[in-house]
């Protein structure tokens, strides 16, 4: 007979605002580093990066317009 389980701890309390920010200012900083080096790196067949950090960063402001609502609404 198996042991008897135990509870599940309570959820932690995150910042998400934190989090999506950061990732978003990382994004833009790969962003403005692929458009600087990318004859560089088209010349080595990664000119695709720059639409990569493009589509990250956009992501980021997203997420950060969902994750500002999710915050306003919990406070009501």
């Amino acid at each position: 007979m198996p042991p008897p389980r135990r509870p599940d701890p309570e959820p932690l309390e995150t910042d998400d605002v934190k989090v999506v920010v950061v990732g978003t200012v990382a994004w833009l900083v790969a962003l403005v580093a692929t458009t600087v080096f990318h004859d560089r790196l088209a010349d080595d067949g990664r000119g695709d990066w720059v639409w990569i950090a493009l589509a990250g960063f956009l992501l980021g402001l997203v997420a950060l317009r969902h994750v500002l609502r999710r915050r306003a609404a919990m406070r009501r």
